[in-house]
């Protein structure tokens, strides 16, 4: 029996993101360069977004690439731009089969110019879609994004738009990459490293966290089931007690 029928689509996440790691363990696994592990992960990609839309949950974000990334050496960067480049353009067809809206989040203005046309193509062409949204996190890191939204707060207080007075975590959260979206319920770690990595501090603050010692090309639907089956299985206090939260289950 497949861990899909054991989940509840009454209680799935809204929001699921995953930090795709360990794609240069499996490369190395398999005595080929990282950038093997790479093209393998792409299919990981696409099951997790099939499944996830499949279930019903509505917001599937991927951590893709880091700001971090970019000091890793130049042959595998480029093989990585390369790599998105190439896949943004296959997979139109299917976000649009698949009625999936594609999202992007991070300094994109540093990605290169042609990524960025065919990545802004891809979004245009599937902003009318409406069973999910695929938020792709590229050349994003969470302090980076933290501080964009600082910048932007100390611009409307100096316009006189904003005063410290008005300053609170809906204003701050309007400001951020995400805004808009709802938090994050889930949010899963492959290749059985316990670090969020710089990746949507804010947003985490009560979510789920899952680690699986799967590595990321490895990961496939079944993987995503398992996941969200032990989430399901969590008690969700947001800083009440078990007793609180019973008493409100009672009332429903």
């Amino acid at each position: 029996m497949s861990l899909k029928d054991q989940i509840n689509t009454g209680q799935l996440p809204k929001h699921i993101a995953i930090i795709m790691d360990g794609n240069g363990r499996w490369a190395k696994q398999h005595g080929q360069h990282r950038v093997f592990g790479h093209k393998n992960g792409v299919t990981a990609v696409r099951e997790s977004a099939e499944a996830a839309a499949e279930l019903g949950v509505s917001y599937l974000t991927l951590y893709a690439f880091s700001t971090e990334n970019w000091n890793r050496p130049k042959i595998e960067v480029n093989a990585l731009m390369q790599l998105l480049l190439q896949t943004i353009n296959n997979e139109i067809s299917t976000l649009n089969k698949n009625n999936i809206r594609l999202n992007a989040i991070g300094d994109l203005d540093s990605l290169p110019a042609i990524n960025r046309k065919h990545l802004m193509k891809a979004i245009e062409e599937t902003k009318h879609n409406d069973r999910m949204t695929l938020t792709l996190a590229l050349s994003y890191s969470s302090r980076w994004e933290i501080v964009q939204a600082v910048k932007k707060l100390a611009d409307k207080i100096v316009k006189g738009e904003c005063t410290p007075e008005m300053v609170d975590a809906q204003c701050i959260e309007g400001l951020l990459n995400t805004g808009g979206m709802p938090d994050p319920e889930l949010l899963i770690r492959t290749s059985g490293e316990f670090r969020i990595s710089n990746f949507m501090l804010w947003q985490i603050a009560y979510s789920e966290l899952y680690f699986t010692n799967t590595l990321w090309p490895d990961f496939r639907k079944e993987d995503l089931y398992a996941a969200i089956v032990d989430y399901q299985h969590r008690e969700r206090r947001f800083g009440k007690t078990s007793e609180q939260i019973n008493i409100v289950k009672d009332q429903k």
